[in-house]
């Protein structure tokens, strides 16, 4: 079997099972990071030289990716469960109905004319502050996490799969996750977190901007190119820009600009269009996923098929 009969396998499954609602692996990862950064964050930061700190992170870092890589290379290199090990690790990657079936909660919240459940929901895939966004901004700011997450979540760890199969996409998701937790430039993290940062950004620099072009392709592709090459400098992410940038454009909306975030105005670049985003905007936007997931999954059994022909 080739990495894309199990690419298509995986995406099955994720689109009949879903996430697991319990026991998930990247929860207990979560708990086992908040363990290792309780053991190697010192009790007074304000000692330790910015290098040290780096340096404390990067330890983190190996000790947290590499034993698992090299676990799941194993578990893919067993004999008569290998296949299967590689499905499932693939599966348990990527996450694209459960970020559809969070986005949708929103537009059903939006479209039944409850602006504070939809601003509970929103709040459960974004970590801006959404006690006050308006029905715009509710739905601006869903967009631009399916966008994000559709970057980060489903296409980079295909990439990473279909690139250096199972411990690629492990070694991948495990350190998005990382970034997640670790990758912020507050008073804590801004050396500490500082490799985990970078190393996603290395991670998702060849994905994202072909995450960028898939949602070009299968949206308005000269709104879209016009944005990613116009727009994607300004923002201050290098992997986002052209995501947001490029799926603002393909849509047709209005994405960025003034948001809260942990109790501060963040005043971001404007990305996309004039038009402002509604509920119906939403819908499109798990649509462009979707459509641009089972695309890499037809180019990968083509470009699998001629490999092994």
């Amino acid at each position: 079997m080739t990495p894309s009969i199990f690419l298509f396998l995986a995406v099955l499954l994720d689109k009949l099972l879903g996430e697991p609602r319990r026991w998930h692996p990247l929860v207990g990862f979560g708990a086992l990071v908040r363990r290792i950064e309780a053991a190697l964050y010192p009790a007074t930061p304000e000692l330790e030289p910015s290098w040290r700190m780096r340096l404390r992170g990067l330890l983190g870092i190996a000790l947290l990716l590499l034993p698992f890589a090299l676990a799941a290379a194993g578990l893919a290199s067993l004999p008569a469960i290998g296949p299967i090990c590689q499905v499932l690790l693939l599966y348990l990657a990527i996450g694209a109905t459960s970020l559809a079936q969070h986005a949708q909660a929103v537009v059903e919240a939006l479209m039944s004319n409850d602006l504070p459940l939809a601003r509970e929901r929103v709040g459960m895939i974004v970590s801006r502050d959404t006690s006050a966004l308006s029905e715009e901004d509710v739905a601006r700011a869903t967009i631009e996490s399916v966008l994000e997450n559709g970057s980060d979540a489903i296409f980079a760890a295909v990439f990473w799969f279909l690139l250096l199969g199972a411990p690629g996409v492990v070694l991948y998701r495990l350190a998005n996750t990382l970034d997640a937790m670790w990758g912020y430039r507050s008073e804590r993290y801004v050396y500490f977190g500082w490799a985990a940062a970078r190393f996603d950004d290395v991670l998702n620099y060849i994905p994202a901007r072909l995450t960028a072009l898939t949602y070009i392709v299968l949206g308005n592709v000269r709104d879209g190119w016009r944005c990613w090459r116009a727009q994607a400098p300004t923002w201050y992410s290098p992997n986002a820009g052209p995501v947001m940038a490029a799926g603002a454009g393909a849509l047709g909306v209005a994405l960025g600009g003034a948001a809260v975030y942990h109790g501060q105005l963040k005043q971001r670049p404007a990305l996309g269009l004039l038009r402002a985003p509604d509920a119906s905007d939403i819908q499109r936007a798990i649509q462009l996923v979707e459509r641009g997931l089972w695309l890499w999954v037809v180019l990968a059994l083509i470009v699998g098929g001629v490999l092994h022909a």
